[in-house]
C-alpha cells in the first residue's frame, strides 16, 4: 500500500487470436455489446489458433467447448468466449488443448477452432475477449486493429 492508498500495477493483456480487433461495443451479441459482464475488446479472427492473453490460471472450460475462463496471475478474471451463439455447436469445430486448474503462460496454446465451420453454420466467428471483474481492475484502455496473437497488446489495466 502507498502512502495515498493502494498502489496499482500497470498490466497488459495479448491479443488471444489473430486478427481485427474491434471495440467490444462492435459484438454481435449484446450481452458483449453492452458489457453485462465486463469490458474488453472482440476479435474478427483470421486463424482459429486460440492462444493465452495472460498468464494464469485455467478456472473453467465450457462443456461445449465455445469458451474458456482464466485467473491471471495478476488477479484480473478473463473470459474468453469462441464466436457468437456457438453452443449451439456443441464442441463440434472446437479443440481443447488445456484442462482447468492448468496454469498457462501468455502466449500458450488453449484451443483451437474451424473457422470454416463455424461459417458454414451461418455463426459468427468474432470472438470477445473481456475482464469480468472491473471491481478489480482499473484504468483500461484498448488497442484497436490488426493483431497477432501472443504477441500484439490489446488491451492494458491497473490492477
Amino acid at each position: 500500500m502507498g502512502l495515498f492508498g493502494t498502489r496499482f500495477r500497470k498490466l497488459k493483456m495479448m491479443a488471444p487470436l489473430s486478427g481485427k480487433v474491434v471495440p467490444i461495443t462492435e459484438a454481435p451479441d449484446s450481452v458483449f455489446s453492452n458489457k453485462v459482464l465486463g469490458d474488453g475488446v472482440a476479435v474478427i479472427p483470421s486463424s482459429g489458433k486460440v492462444l493465452s492473453p495472460v498468464s494464469g490460471t485455467i478456472v473453467q472450460i465450457a462443456h461445449s467447448l465455445h469458451a474458456i475462463c482464466l485467473e491471471g496471475d495478476d488477479g484480473a478474471e478473463i473470459l474468453i468466449h469462441l464466436g457468437i451463439d456457438t453452443v449451439s455447436l456443441e464442441g463440434k469445430g472446437f479443440t481443447c488443448c488445456v484442462r482447468e486448474g492448468q496454469h498457462v503462460v501468455a502466449g500458450e496454446k488453449l484451443m483451437e477452432m474451424d473457422l470454416e465451420l463455424i461459417k458454414t453454420k451461418g455463426l459468427s466467428t468474432v470472438s470477445p475477449c473481456i475482464i469480468t471483474n472491473l471491481d478489480r481492475m482499473k484504468d483500461l484502455s484498448m488497442k484497436y486493429g490488426d493483431a497477432v496473437a501472443g504477441e500484439t497488446v490489446v488491451m492494458t489495466y491497473k490492477g
